[in-house]
């Protein structure tokens, strides 16, 4: 069985030797690598050329993350197709175990493991809260890590490419639509990647923009936005403004307000679940407060 691994790069040259050499260092199938980088000016394409054994790789202006990954699928002769990115690793036998899993059960189309997150020098800090398969929650919660999922043709062949149009969450549509669909997802409990995570990355540096994109996604494919991720967008816009520990009574009242906003903004209304859970939370805070004071007295 062959595997394809599609890498989308971009002015990542601190990371992308690890990221070739991770999969370089795997077995278990016939491995093509494939590196669709969008014109770095740093030493990524130094890199690329010298790499051994030799990857494909193409370096040329594109529109983004997601036609770069497009550009890698289409270009693919695997079975199986991987997506990692330039700053992303797999950990040791992942491919051989996602292949094993594949050939034991043919009626798979999706296969996803556990994953961490680490940070600049290859070190974990944390577990992804990676999930077993169940599509209503994924609805609420991304709980799938990208590099840790590999995918059959079929799945291409049937339901498509990434839509361009997403700047961030391109993999979390791709996931819901597949779900939506019926697609046939299966979780392997074991650990097949480490997910990089720093503060200049993409989704770090951009948290406003990237749960607008969401809940607009969310909106347009299932006609709402579950109430989890509204609070999540009044949460990370509230971070922006004020800290939490320096002045929480403020950060409490503009978290009501961005919450509510949301709901109107994506909704067109507060449900009454949603109503009933912030009453909820904005009492228990009110009784934490006045307990302080007592404390003070």
């Amino acid at each position: 069985m062959k595997v394809s691994i599609v890498t989308p790069s971009f002015n990542q040259g601190r990371f992308i030797e690890r990221t070739l050499q991770s999969v370089a260092g795997q077995r278990g199938a016939e491995i093509e690598h494939l590196i669709f980088d969008g014109g770095s000016t740093d030493e990524t394409v130094e890199i690329l050329k010298c790499f051994s054994p030799p990857v494909r790789w193409v370096s040329e202006k594109d529109k983004g993350q997601s036609e770069a990954v497009n550009k890698g699928i289409r270009a693919a002769e695997g079975q199986i197709i991987g997506w990692l990115n330039s700053d992303d690793i797999f950990y040791p036998d992942a491919i051989a175990r996602v292949v094993k899993f594949f050939d034991a059960n043919p009626e798979i189309d999706v296969v996803y493991g556990m994953a961490d997150h680490i940070n600049l020098d290859d070190h974990v800090f944390e577990l992804y809260p990676t999930e077993a398969w169940d599509f209503e929650r994924l609805k609420e919660t991304c709980f799938i890590c990208q590099p840790a999922l590999f995918f059959r043709r079929r799945v291409i062949e049937k339901h498509g490419l990434l839509d361009e149009s997403l700047n961030y969450c391109m993999d979390y549509e791709y996931w819901l639509r597949l779900g939506k669909a019926g697609t046939r997802f299966a979780y392997i409990p074991e650990k097949l990647a480490g997910s990089r995570l720093y503060v200049e990355n993409k989704t770090m540096s951009a948290r406003v923009q990237v749960h607008r994109e969401i809940n607009d996604m969310l909106k347009k494919m299932f006609g709402r936005v579950p109430d989890r991720w509204l609070f999540n967008y009044a949460h990370v816009v509230m971070e922006r403004r004020t800290s939490r520990d320096k002045h929480p009574y403020w950060f409490r009242c503009g978290l009501l307000f961005w919450s509510l906003w949301a709901a109107l903004r994506w909704n067109g209304k507060i449900s009454a679940e949603y109503r009933n859970a912030l009453l909820h939370w904005c009492g228990g805070f009110v009784k934490k407060q006045f307990k302080k004071e007592a404390v003070k007295l």
